[in-house]
Parts: C-alpha cells; sequence; structure tokens
C-alpha cells in the first residue's frame, strides 16, 4: 500500500481489531504509524477467539480499509434476522418474542476479521513480541516516549512518537496511568462459548438436527431466552457454529491480565448437564460437540468522562469497556479508528488538539450511551433487577416488553457521523 510519507509518527499500543483499524484510518490520514503487540505473531488460521456481527457502516470501513470489499462479503455470513424466542426448560418448546428482518449485520469470525485488515497493511508496521511499559509526555517537542520490553531479549526499547493511540483492551494499563481508580463493573453473569467446526459432518445427526430446529442458520442471529439465562446462536462461515451461554453467578476470581478463564473436563461436564436442564436438545448436542468450549467473564465500565489526554488518546474497548449484548465491541472499535483518522486528516498535525477534541465530541456522546444500553439489555435477558423493570420473564413478558429485545432499539444504531460519512463514501461488499 502505498502511502505519502510524513514525519509525524503515530505510537498504537495494541494490535488487535482496534489497533489494525487505527493502523489503516491513520495511514490514510498520512501519518507513519507503528504497532506494538505483545503477542508474538500475528494469529494464524486457527480459531483464535469468537464470533462476531459487524453492522452496515463497520462493513463500510472494513472493505475501503481492504481495497477489496468482495473479500469481506466472501468471509462472512449475513444476519439478515435478529430474532428473540422463549425456550421452555421443562417442555423443551421454543416461542418468538420478537423479530427483526430488516437486521442487515454480517457474521465474522474474529480471527478471519483480524486477518482480512492486517493483510491489508503494510507488515513493517507491526512490533511482534514487544510489550508496552510506560509512556511519558515530552513537553518540549510535545512528543510521546514509549518504552517497550521486546519479550524474546527482555530489552527495553524507547519509541517517540507525536500521537499515541491506547488500543491495549478493557483492561487498559494505559487507561490505568491517568484513572488508577476506574475500575471494571461485573455484570453478574459469565459466557460459556464455543464453535463447532462441522466440517465433513454436514449430514450428522447433530447438525441436521440443529438446522431443523433453527432453519434459518445461516442467515439469522438466535437469541434463545430461558429462565433468568439467555443463549445465542449463530452460523459463521466455513461450516461454524457460534454459540454464547450467559450464566448468572458471583464474580469468579480471574488470574492474569485476561478475562477468558480456563475451564477443567469437570466444569465443561457440569456445564453439559446444566444445558440439558434448559436448552433444547437440538442446541444441547452442538453445546456438547463443541471442543475446547471457554469462559468470558463479562464485564463494562461506567463511560469516561473524555477520551484523551495531551496526546494520548483512546480508542475501543480501552476507551469503553462494553458487554456483548448489543454487539458493539468491535463496531464501535472500527469507527473509533474511522473518526479518527478522518478528525486527524481534517484538522493536520499542527492542530492535533483540536482534532482530538473533536473525535471526542463525535464519539463520546455515542459510545456513552451505547454501553449503558448494552449493559441494561444484558440484565433484561438475564431476569436481573433493573431500577425501572420488573424482572424479565420470557414466559409472560408482553408484547411491548418484548420489543425491548430487538437490536436496533441501540441508541444511534443507524447513525453515520456526517464527517465519515462523506471520508469513505458508500462502499459495498
Amino acid at each position: 500500500m502505498a502511502q505519502k510519507r510524513s514525519p509525524h509518527k503515530a505510537i498504537i499500543v495494541g494490535g488487535s481489531i482496534a489497533g489494525e483499524s487505527c493502523a489503516h484510518a491513520l495511514i490514510l490520514a498520512g501519518w507513519d504509524v507503528v504497532v506494538l503487540e505483545k503477542s508474538y505473531a500475528p494469529p494464524t488460521a486457527s480459531p483464535t477467539g469468537a464470533g462476531l456481527g459487524l453492522d452496515p457502516l463497520a462493513q463500510r470501513l472494513v472493505g475501503s480499509w481492504i481495497q477489496h470489499p468482495k473479500l469481506l462479503h466472501q468471509a462472512t455470513l449475513p444476519l439478515t434476522i435478529d430474532q428473540n424466542e422463549a425456550t421452555d426448560g421443562e417442555k423443551k418448546v421454543r416461542r418468538t418474542l420478537a423479530r427483526d428482518e430488516q437486521f442487515n449485520f454480517r457474521a465474522a469470525h474474529w480471527a478471519d476479521l483480524h486477518g482480512l485488515l492486517y493483510n491489508a497493511l503494510p507488515p513493517n508496521i507491526f512490533k511482534w513480541g514487544h510489550h508496552f511499559q510506560s509512556f511519558c509526555i515530552l513537553s518540549e517537542s510535545k512528543s510521546v516516549q514509549v518504552k517497550a520490553k521486546l519479550l524474546h531479549t527482555n530489552e527495553t526499547i524507547e519509541i517517540v512518537g507525536d500521537l499515541l493511540v491506547a488500543a491495549d483492551g478493557c483492561l487498559s494499563s494505559i487507561r490505568r496511568s491517568f484513572l488508577p481508580h476506574h475500575e471494571l463493573r461485573y455484570s453478574g453473569y459469565c459466557a460459556w462459548r464455543g464453535v463447532l467446526d462441522f466440517t465433513g459432518n454436514e449430514n450428522s445427526e447433530t447438525i441436521t438436527g440443529i438446522k431443523k430446529a433453527y432453519p434459518e442458520l445461516g442467515k439469522c442471529l438466535y437469541f434463545d431466552l430461558g429462565s433468568g439465562t439467555h443463549c445465542v446462536l449463530y452460523e459463521l462461515l466455513d461450516k461454524r457454529l457460534n454459540w454464547i451461554w450467559y450464566i448468572n453467578q458471583p464474580e469468579p476470581q480471574l488470574k492474569g491480565n485476561s478475562l477468558t478463564m480456563k475451564v477443567s473436563d469437570e466444569m465443561i461436564q457440569e456445564m453439559h448437564k446444566d444445558a440439558e436442564m434448559v436448552w433444547v436438545p437440538e442446541l444441547v448436542k452442538v453445546i456438547k460437540e463443541t471442543k475446547e468450549p471457554f469462559i468470558n467473564v463479562i464485564y463494562d465500565s461506567d463511560p469516561l468522562e473524555k477520551l484523551f489526554w495531551d496526546n494520548v488518546v483512546f480508542v475501543g474497548d480501552a476507551a469503553h469497556p462494553t458487554t456483548p449484548h448489543g454487539l458493539r465491541s468491535t463496531n464501535m472499535s472500527l469507527l473509533d479508528a474511522a473518526v479518527l483518522g478522518t478528525c486527524v486528516e481534517k484538522w493536520g498535525p499542527e492542530f492535533l488538539q483540536s482534532a482530538l477534541q473533536e473525535y471526542q465530541s463525535i464519539r463520546l456522546p455515542v459510545v456513552s450511551k451505547q454501553v449503558l444500553h448494552s449493559r441494561r439489555l444484558g440484565r433484561l435477558k438475564q431476569g436481573l433487577v433493573l431500577p425501572d423493570h420488573e424482572p424479565f420473564d420470557p414466559k409472560t413478558a408482553s408484547s411491548d416488553d418484548c420489543q425491548e429485545l430487538q437490536q436496533r432499539n441501540m441508541p444511534f444504531f443507524s447513525d453515520v457521523p456526517s464527517l465519515v460519512d462523506s471520508r469513505y463514501g458508500q462502499t459495498t461488499a
């Protein structure tokens, strides 16, 4: 990708989707970028992470960055329907609560999307095996100096840039340096997650059964609501089924810098038994046949009051840790990057503070409301207490209550900032 060189450099901490997206957007703005990532190498094609849903604007942004929008279309499946259902755990029957046939998302595997974005970037901008240590603002030059440890040698290096982009996730150490007392909020529940690869088993009893029970797999995002619990099911490309099961429980003790829990065979067996009590047999079979399911502990945080300090700016989960119920995390990260890059390009490097101020003014009101709505939606679907609402019971819920379950109730659901609309135009996949 031939880009005009510039003496202005952005240092991006974090090589996940938020960091990659910022690299794309800032390169388009004419900046040099370097991405520091503690992983030793980019993810391979092996399953990393799990499924995600891309909204129409996110699809447009990714298509623009990778320059071949058809590649995104080929790597994803449509999610044209958002359907919420009630499952009766005793009778093992389901009924529709709310259905939206104009959803227009697409389903992707995390590793597939990461690969598309990574392969469209200059590989030399990534510094793999570089663990961010600290930073300081150099007041004389208005630069930022970052220290990183090379994990394979334990050597510490220094990099100087004009902008530090904190894309280091919801446990952001950069955020902690500005807001040492800002805590994540435990949601009250965890999620078992898994991806079943049924390659070569398309005609098995499990797959024919699940496709009969959920006939619109391949285009539908299914939410099954039980009593005080809910499960998500949708299909990914290359014969994979993605499922997520949310379970109310006390906050577990986590080890290390991760929100993913290691699970034992005993825990998996217990989860299988519990599934038999709650879900229809066809879904239980999918859960049981999934290899290496894992647990995500679900956190968010109260919205930040700022998204930048000096020439340090926050994007993605570092800026707004959120629960997954509004399919916002990846979509917010992509739009953060697009707005940041467009603002920086508009104002030029000489007026970086004005650019960051505009980025904050566009994104902060939106992400704050979306985080809080996602929190509410999760508590609603889990049958937890809300200040203005009785605990939701899918067996007795009114039609109006059920409409609250739909994704399109998300604030700014179809909103496209004019700044981004003019910069990225209408790219179709």
